[in-house]
């Protein structure tokens, strides 16, 4: 119990999801088996309650956050940090997400415009970033996402972004 006790204060503390692999090597007191079994038992205790907040793994990590259920109630007591993007951001974010990494002649040919000023405010707003040398004509910079979208928007890992069938699905 104690253990579950310690897991539960440290992920409410952190701003940040909290990986499984940092836990264990912060709560070196406790057999590494034991660490993960105290998360995974916690985690599924907060699904089961139904309690305003869950424990999600999100970005490599896992991180309290408030059930979406109450997302309305809490926005009228909480000023959110607007992600607020526009058509022409989430299309780019939506390329590189998909294609990372991927230069940016690469993104200009697929929209048909110059994506310079959408990459200028993804870097910004740390959503993307330089993802190193590409094997290309003239190794053009890859951009790719960053830890911060997983969180953002909410994903593990980019396996859970939605195929393209699934997006297909919801325009019908």
């Amino acid at each position: 119990m104690e253990l579950k006790s310690i897991i539960e204060a440290i992920l409410f503390s952190s701003a940040r999801p909290v990986s499984l692999r940092y836990l264990t090597r912060k709560l070196s007191d406790f057999p590494p088996d034991d660490v993960a079994r105290a998360l995974s038992d916690l985690t599924q205790e907060y699904y089961a309650s139904g309690r305003a907040m869950v424990i999600q793994e999100v970005a490599g990590g896992f991180q309290m956050r408030t059930r979406p259920d109450y997302r309305e109630w809490v926005t009228r007591f909480v000023r959110e940090k607007e992600v607020g993007l526009t058509k022409s951001l989430l299309e780019v974010l939506s390329i590189i997400a998909y294609k990372q990494p991927i230069s940016k002649r690469e993104i200009d040919q697929m929209r048909g415009v110059d994506s310079s000023r959408a990459i200028k405010i993804l870097l910004e707003r740390h959503l993307i970033e330089l993802g190193g040398r590409l094997d290309d004509v003239g190794k053009p910079v890859g951009f790719r996402t960053t830890h911060n979208f997983l969180e953002t928007y909410g994903l593990k890992n980019l396996a859970d972004l939605p195929t393209f069938k699934e997006v297909e699905a919801l325009e019908s």
